[in-house]
């Protein structure tokens, strides 16, 4: 079965400077979406110098993906698109010590990115990358640069583990 990732009812769209990404806290169930607003409920800030109009596809509460057992799989927030550019996203907000929350966010994100390589919407896009936003860790730390080289072997996609995503 195919998965239609650019469903329109999962969609929010930003053309501003400077914009963030929100997913509400549990126990909600609602889909991960662009805020112009509210910078206080920001999960990751996008600075957007160039204007884009930018496109935000929530995938987690959104678009269902299954597992080979049938059972959902855990997915990550969503994705941004412009132009010829893809950006999957993982939204934390944990002070949680160590890096269980960077494994988690990873696992989400491949599980993601394996299910839409598979889609022909694949081929489109030329620049392909990924982000683990955490709020309450908000800077790239160094020591995760093997993890970060390990996610591109694995995936053909670039990770970046901070809270500003700077569109280029």
């Amino acid at each position: 079965m195919s998965i239609n990732f650019f469903e329109e009812r999962c969609q929010t769209h930003s053309s501003k400077k400077l914009f963030g990404l929100c997913d509400d806290p549990p126990p909600a169930k609602n889909p991960a979406y662009i805020d112009e607003e509210d910078g206080a409920k920001w999960i990751a800030v996008v600075v957007n110098e160039y204007l884009y109009e930018v496109t935000f596809t929530a995938i987690d509460n959104c678009i269902e993906i299954k597992l080979e057992d049938g059972k959902p799989a855990k997915r990550c927030e969503g994705f941004l698109t412009y132009d010829t550019n893809l950006i999957f996203v993982e939204l934390k907000e944990r002070g949680a010590k160590g890096n269980s929350w960077v494994e988690d966010a990873e696992k989400q994100l491949k599980i993601s990115i394996e299910h839409f390589e598979k889609t022909d919407e694949a081929e489109n896009f030329k620049k392909k990358k990924a982000y683990i936003a955490n709020s309450e860790h908000p800077k790239f730390k160094k020591t995760q640069s093997r993890r970060m080289d390990q996610f591109f072997i694995d995936t053909g996609y670039v990770l970046r583990i901070e809270a500003r995503i700077i569109l280029q």
